[in-house]
């Protein structure tokens, strides 16, 4: 049999393809919206990201004409601040205080320094309760803490709230003996203030 001429043969391939074009039509017509909407949110997206590209291509060829400081003023250090302007601040604060009539405060990087609250209770007092409580135990751990001398300053502030007046004093007494650290200092002392306060 001879093959029918290519004219014919292509004619019944489109008219294949109609018919099925045609059988899928339904389903092609509820799924529509959806490739619509797919395909223009596509087109968005296309723009979108060649528009961010010029905007990209533009700040390169404006950078070149101008030249960006060194430093930006975000990248600056506390340090860096404290070389350059520690005298100006102080001075500055030291101005304002004066100009103000009020007394001179200690200024730490241009702000008016933390003073420690000193405990109302006589370190005689303390002193003897320490004896008391720590007795021949002077030159071991504290008893009543006795992991106290490897903790850090967040340990040992989870732990003041369960001590009693004594056992805060017999701290601060070994502390001041022996490591002497001001926060720890600082921080029994003020302690044992809010419980003779509240006392």
């Amino acid at each position: 049999m001879s093959p029918l001429p290519l004219p014919v043969r292509i004619a019944a391939g489109l008219a294949a393809t109609a018919v099925e074009q045609a059988r899928e039509l339904p389903r092609l017509v509820v799924e529509f919206p959806v490739t619509a909407v797919s395909q223009a949110l596509q087109a968005s997206m296309r723009v979108q990201q060649k528009v961010t590209e010029l905007a990209i291509k533009g700040d390169r060829a404006l950078g070149s004409f101008s030249q960006a400081p060194e430093s930006p003023a975000w990248a600056t250090f506390d340090d860096e601040l404290d070389d350059a302007g520690d005298g100006a601040a102080d001075r500055a604060a030291t101005d304002g205080a004066a100009a103000d009539g009020a007394p001179d405060e200690p200024v730490v990087n241009g702000h008016a320094a933390v003073t420690p609250i000193t405990p109302t209770t006589p370190m005689e007092g303390i002193e003897k309760v320490a004896e008391q409580t720590l007795g021949a135990e002077a030159d071991t751990p504290p008893a009543v803490l006795p992991e106290y001398p490897g903790m850090n300053l967040h340990q040992l502030r989870g732990h003041l709230r369960k001590l009693d007046l004594p056992a805060l004093q017999a701290l601060l007494i070994w502390e001041t003996s022996h490591e002497n650290r001001p926060p720890f200092v600082t921080m029994l002392s003020n302690r044992i203030t809010t419980v003779h306060e509240n006392s």
